[in-house]
């Protein structure tokens, strides 16, 4: 009954049942971005990472870097679903890939390695989409597209627009967005409602209304901005304890020299730039 529809069936060409329907990150990860191009293969990889309890985006990043590794060519389907069931069983490459991207990256000496603070980067290219790459490096939790999704504005027009394409304006829409997705994740509702809180002022009052008719309180929307702010002071204390600097609030190399196709830009947003996304 959601008119988001994440749901869904997927049966495969000769119309029987193979998995869930798979989430758009998981096509892309382990599709376009392995160069796999057979839908029932893909809807296979996402059943097997279902059933080894494997994150599809992470696996689709770290299949490609076996692919840049040379352990298997791009494009090869089959060879994916047999590296996942190395995973399953424990092999000693299972063992290695099932560690995620970057420890495969390690262990093959390949350079061009999506991640950051150890987690893969989701589809969006920070290169083309600046704002999501300011999250990307400053998230708490390494590279996460749901904890500032600054997609909605770089390049959907919710809630405003910043120009993806240049690195002014990215800092205060990632600031903005993960202070925001810090709050209403902390309700236990979809991360959707964003959207349409984001673009009509008296949804966002009535999701208030909501939680103050639950706990009986008065929150305003200054209120429910600064629970948002106080659980990311919170995380990143967390971080800090844990051996975390600002350096690891960085993209890898390759995005800041190496352009993309078809603007030929690299991330322009500057490393003093990302050091503020948590001044507040």
């Amino acid at each position: 009954g959601c008119v988001i529809r994440c749901s869904g069936i997927f049966h495969d060409k000769d119309g029987h049942y193979l998995t869930k329907q798979p989430e758009y990150e998981t096509v892309w990860a382990n599709g376009a971005n392995c160069g796999i191009d057979d839908l029932d293969a893909i809807a296979m990889i996402d059943f097997l990472c279902d059933n080894y309890g494997l994150d599809t985006i992470e696996m689709g990043a770290t299949i490609g870097v076996a692919m840049e590794a040379g352990i298997i060519p791009f494009g090869d389907a089959q060879g994916a679903i047999n590296l996942l069931h190395e995973v399953g069983k424990g092999t000693y490459l299972g063992r290695i890939l099932g560690n995620g991207a970057a420890v495969t990256g390690k262990a093959f000496g390949v350079e061009r390695v999506p991640v950051v603070k150890g987690q893969a980067l989701p589809a969006y290219d920070p290169r083309a989409a600046h704002g999501i790459g300011v999250t990307y490096a400053t998230s708490t939790m390494g590279a996460d597209h749901t904890a500032g999704y600054a997609i909605a504005q770089n390049i959907l027009k919710v809630g405003g627009f910043v120009d993806p394409l240049k690195p002014e304006g990215q800092v205060e829409i990632s600031r903005n967005l993960q202070i925001a997705t810090a709050a209403i994740d902390s309700t236990g509702m979809c991360l959707f409602i964003a959207f349409a809180t984001l673009d009509q002022p008296e949804t966002f009052q009535a999701m208030l209304d909501m939680i103050n008719a639950f706990y009986g309180w008065n929150w305003t929307a200054d209120d429910f901005m600064e629970y948002g702010k106080k659980i990311l002071r919170m995380e990143r204390e967390f971080n800090t304890k844990a051996g975390f600097t600002k350096e690891h609030d960085r993209l890898p190399r390759f995005f800041k020299v190496e352009p993309l196709p078809p603007h030929n830009l690299t991330f322009q947003v500057p490393d003093e730039e990302l050091d503020k996304v948590f001044e507040f």
